[in-house]
């Protein structure tokens, strides 16, 4: 189980029949906002209210990677972009789509839907 509070870090915790084991994997200083796991398991978004992206796999145990920052407070949510596990799709309360390549973060395209978005 993964699990993220306020502050930013990002923690598993292994539950094994009536005990468990917490271990912190990330600390990202900034309150994260959703965690999105890819279509394979393989990687986790963890997306900030302020806009920012990191890329976490489990597998390899390391320090979460900054992906892209939107640097918006307009920014509302991000996830994958499937098939595959190479593109990340953002929407801002304006209605702006963005789709980011989440191999180096770089912007590759956008749509503005022409009306606000919300999140429910």
């Amino acid at each position: 189980l993964f699990f993220s509070a306020q502050e930013g870090i990002l923690s598993f915790y292994h539950i094994r029949d009536m005990q468990y084991e917490i271990k912190i994997c990330a600390d990202i200083s900034q309150p994260i906002s959703s965690l999105i796991f890819s279509p394979d398991y393989t990687s986790l978004l963890l997306v900030t209210d302020q806009g920012t992206v990191y890329s976490y796999r489990p597998a390899h145990s390391g320090e979460a990677v900054k992906l892209l920052d939107t640097s918006s407070s307009c920014f509302l949510a991000a996830d994958f972009l499937t098939p595959g596990n190479n593109y990340c799709v953002s929407v801002t309360i304006s209605g702006e789509v963005q789709v980011w390549s989440l191999e180096d973060g770089t912007f590759l395209s956008k749509l503005n839907l022409g009306t606000e978005v919300q999140v429910t």
